[in-house]
């Protein structure tokens, strides 16, 4: 168990009221359902312990993908789903009320911030928010960049590099900000996504649960166990998706539970 206490770290999971859930390569993989991961979701009902997925994908609404887990025969009450679009949307409406965005974004995440209250003005903004936006244009690369020169707050919804796709992975948000900080020399002022306390101090809120109750499940060590572990979570890594053994040994990154899949967990609670 690489260096940790497993009977320790056994003892907190046994304790556990919550489970923070990643989807893509958690729960499913792309359009299919992960083995055991229906049956996960039955063992969690059964014994009362709540279930919300977490998601740094900040393409697509919460919405979107409660459609999606529907279509997987996810029912309730286990339709709960929290972006790092969601998450920077609250943010900003707590922290710059009554102020514009640069909204960065999906026309269907544009649609669904607008709908929840954050005020949008492009021409003439008092701060910058980002997310992962699969329909980018030049046009829009340069009124970012501008914005951000000018000195604009500047927060971003996660830090991934790159997204998994069925042919590999596509360039994700990580990579629009390695691109903003090209031609402005700037970084984001706030990144909420995992593995960053933003949006986990969200899902706590949210769920109504405390620290030490809650364990945070992925298949990425550099996000969802890193979120889990930098926050005081129990940090759970399932090899189902990214990672393998390889990668785990190379890694700094401690988990402090490793299991094959979602299902494997339910033997040790």
């Amino acid at each position: 168990m690489l260096n940790k206490d497993k009977d320790a770290e056994l003892n907190r999971l046994k304790n556990i009221k919550c489970f923070f859930v990643d989807l893509d390569g958690t729960f499913y993989l792309e359009n299919r359902i992960l083995a055991g991961s229906l049956e996960f979701l039955q063992e969690m009902q059964n014994r009362g312990i709540k279930v919300l997925f977490l998601t740094n994908n900040s393409s697509k609404s919460s919405q979107y993908y409660i459609e999606r887990l529907k279509k997987m025969n996810v029912k309730e009450p286990f339709l709960n789903i929290l972006t790092s679009g969601d998450a920077i949307c609250d943010y900003a409406m707590q922290h710059f009320p009554n102020q514009k965005a640069f909204l960065f974004a999906n026309q269907i995440v544009t649609s669904d911030m607008q709908e929840k209250g954050l005020i949008i003005d492009n021409d003439n903004p008092d701060y910058v928010l980002i997310t992962y936006d699969t329909e980018l244009t030049y046009q829009k690369m340069d009124r970012v960049c501008y914005y951000v020169r000018q000195g604009l707050p500047y927060i971003a919804s996660h830090p991934d590099f790159n997204c998994p796709t069925k042919y590999g992975f596509a360039p994700d948000i990580g990579a629009t900000i390695a691109y903003i900080k090209a031609s402005t020399n700037r970084e984001p002022d706030l990144i909420i996504g995992k593995p960053y306390a933003g949006i986990i101090d969200e899902a706590l809120k949210i769920m109504q649960v405390k620290r030490d109750e809650v364990a945070m499940i992925g298949d990425r060590l550099y996000t969802d166990v890193k979120a889990g572990i930098d926050n005081d979570l129990l940090g759970i890594l399932v090899l189902s998706g990214e990672t393998d053994l390889a990668m785990l040994e190379a890694s700094s990154i401690n988990p402090d539970l490793i299991y094959p899949s979602l299902i494997d967990i339910v033997a040790d609670l």
